[in-house]
């Protein structure tokens, strides 16, 4: 296949803001886990697909995920909630995570 370029499953992007190694970031449509530390318009490389443990809404949100549940990032907070509205979709809880929990564990959809 000439035109195959690589799996996609690791972007190299342009940081939107200040990430953390193992932060979400999202470039348009595109989110992924930074590999390391970057400064807002340097270079990341992102992964796109895997489970991640990620910062969530947590105690006071009303919000518990069960396993399967759809789960969006903030990008304004820089978690994952299960509010639909201005958030974009990243994938699905694959542990139940109670209302108190802080840390979701998420199975990312590469293909958002």
């Amino acid at each position: 296949m000439k035109n195959y370029v690589k799996p996609g499953d690791m972007l190299t992007l342009a940081a939107p803001y200040d990430v953390a190694s193992g932060g979400g970031l999202l470039v348009g449509s595109i989110f992924g886990i930074a590999a390391f530390s970057a400064l807002s318009g340097a270079v990341v490389e992102a992964k796109t697909t895997g489970v991640f443990d990620l910062l969530a809404e947590g105690a006071g949100s009303g919000q518990a995920f069960a396993v399967g549940d759809a789960v969006y990032w903030d990008n304004t907070a820089k978690r994952v909630t299960k509010t639909t509205a201005s958030n974009t979709k990243i994938g699905v809880a694959v542990a139940a995570k109670a209302t108190a929990d802080v840390v979701a564990r998420v199975r990312l959809n590469g293909s958002f």
